[in-house]
């Protein structure tokens, strides 16, 4: 128990200590990673993400199989961490979230999640407010674009 007491205390002391800096006019590093990034790799597309997806074919209506199909993957990898609405859980809540981005950056980010996490400037300022990396969850390509269909659907998609 005393050791699990004095890790806790070590870690939030360290949690304090690296929060604490002064406020300068310059840059910080992670800022000036992220701007290196998008400007030092021509080829990266902030639309679309780091990730195979480059081109997202979608209907003008959901498929409801398919959004049931997400619904099911939500619940069992998702629903721990998002909620449904605007409302930030763990990560942020999803109300939106296809207005937001287009579907090759969500599927990238849903499928290739460290490097959107270090290479994505959006996906970065996200991190900066979540403050928890998104695990990898080593969805298949057909789980993800189910579960892109099931979040259409919860932004109100007919």
């Amino acid at each position: 128990m005393k050791r699990l007491l004095v890790i806790a205390c070590i870690s939030a002391s360290i949690f304090i200590w690296s929060g604490c800096g002064g406020n300068t006019d310059t840059p910080s590093t992670k800022e000036t990673e992220t701007s290196k990034t998008a400007s030092e790799n021509p080829s990266y597309d902030p639309h679309r993400g780091e990730g195979k997806f480059t081109k997202v074919e979608i209907g003008a209506s959901v498929d409801p199989v398919m959004a049931e199909n997400g619904n099911k993957v939500y619940g069992v990898k998702c629903s721990g961490c998002h909620k449904l609405t605007d409302e930030k859980l763990v990560g942020p809540g999803w109300k939106g979230v296809t207005t937001r981005h287009s579907p090759e950056w969500i599927m990238n980010f849903i499928t290739n999640t460290d490097e959107m996490l270090n290479k994505d400037p959006k996906a970065q300022a996200q991190l900066e407010i979540c403050l928890v990396r998104m695990p990898n969850q080593n969805l298949s390509d057909e789980d993800a674009r189910a579960l892109y269909e099931f979040q259409r659907k919860n932004d109100g998609v007919k």
